[in-house]
């Protein structure tokens, strides 16, 4: 199902109303010192009132069978108000690696309870070195001789694993690296918290102590689940950095024109003006780059790898230039801890490391061409 222009511009309004209400600032800066790191409360009313977390489930899971245009509109507006939910950990990283599993009895039972918002659930891939490379698993999951599975390792930067119900784990077998279902309550998983630089998105490690699991897809096939979640991933997180992008040129643009200095706004000085120019055109690219690729995988076009590739990459550096030229064009008010510019910033980095880093998506990219 696809939405036309003003069905999507509709969507917009409603998620860009709701976050005005739900997501302002004070919000943002209790729940980043709460536990969760979610109000449980806005999440309920953003599935009842929105129904965001089924938005792109397909229907005969309970959801609304929308596709990643959709979803991108949505990210860009949570972006936009650095919005602290389990919505990236559960929609676009744990319900996307279900759907691509292809295990239509693991998706019946896990993908209602997500769609409904009653089931928050995460992905755990990375370990202690940040790397979602399927060759650098360590974790192991082996058969138990009872038909079941016992699963043992360690893994880091987990968004929202702490709190989610549903732990979604890539771990090495015999056969290779594969997905496994993880209830967090069940004897042996440890999670703590993580101490990052955003605190705005909960990040957990989990330690399994011979943990039940249950097999999620083909044994030895979590490394192309895994390819096809981060192309999905990277176009989301792409959306999410490009709407956290525009609100830092349009907080830079609007600051410009009522801070006066030597009897004239700022924003008429040549300086001031380069850089909203600069941000401007980053935040452009940064949105055609999330739209289109969003779109292509819509379409389950053959370039969509590609595409996922550059607005990773484009959109990471656009939102890092424009969190930091918003931080210049405040000056001194900038770098204080009581100005938002920061809670940007400290996203902007963050979401930068989330998949590997520079180094990784510019090497994906480069894979995804043939080069």
């Amino acid at each position: 199902m696809s939405a036309d222009d003003s069905e999507l511009k509709e969507l917009r309004d409603s998620v860009r109303e709701f976050m005005a209400a739900k997501s302002a600032e004070d919000a943002v800066r209790k729940l980043m010192e709460s536990e969760p790191r979610f109000d449980p409360q806005v999440w309920a009313q953003a599935a009842d009132q929105l129904r965001l977390p089924g938005l792109v489930i397909p229907e005969e899971y309970g959801g609304d069978g929308f596709g990643p245009v959709e979803l991108g509109v949505v990210l860009e507006e949570m972006g936009r108000s650095l919005f602290c939910s389990p919505f990236f950990s559960t929609v676009v990283l744990a319900a996307q690696a279900l759907l691509a599993s292809g295990d239509e009895e693991a998706c019946a039972r896990h993908l209602p309870g997500i769609a409904s918002g009653r089931t928050t659930a995460t992905l755990a891939v990375a370990e202690d070195d940040g790397s979602w490379d399927p060759a650098l698993i360590s974790a192991r999951a082996t058969p138990d001789g009872a038909g079941g599975w016992k699963l043992n390792g360690r893994k880091s930067f987990v968004i929202d694993g702490t709190t989610a119900d549903l732990l979604l784990v890539v771990a090495r077998t015999v056969a290779g690296p594969s997905f496994f279902a993880v209830d967090r309550t069940a004897p042996g998983v440890t999670a703590a918290a993580m101490e990052t630089l955003d605190a705005t998105r909960a990040m957990a490690r989990l330690t399994f102590d011979s943990v039940t699991a249950t097999p999620v897809g083909a044994d030895g096939l979590g490394g192309h689940i895994m390819a096809e979640v981060l192309d999905l991933a990277s176009v989301g997180l792409a959306a999410e950095q490009a709407g956290g992008a525009r609100r830092c040129l349009e907080t830079s643009a609007d600051y410009a024109r009522v801070r006066h200095q030597f009897g004239r706004p700022i924003g008429s000085f040549q300086a001031v003006k380069h850089k909203c120019a600069d941000m401007l055109v980053q935040v452009e690219l940064a949105e055609a780059a999330a739209r289109e690729a969003a779109r292509l995988a819509d379409e389950g076009a053959a370039e969509f790898p590609v595409a996922a590739a550059v607005a990773h990459a484009c959109c990471s550096r656009a939102y890092l230039f424009a969190a930091t030229e918003n931080i210049q064009v405040h000056g001194g008010i900038g770098f204080t801890w009581e100005h938002p510019a920061h809670l940007y910033f400290r996203r902007a980095k963050s979401s930068q490391l989330l998949f590997g880093g520079p180094a990784v998506y510019h090497e994906r990219l480069l894979d995804r061409l043939g080069i």
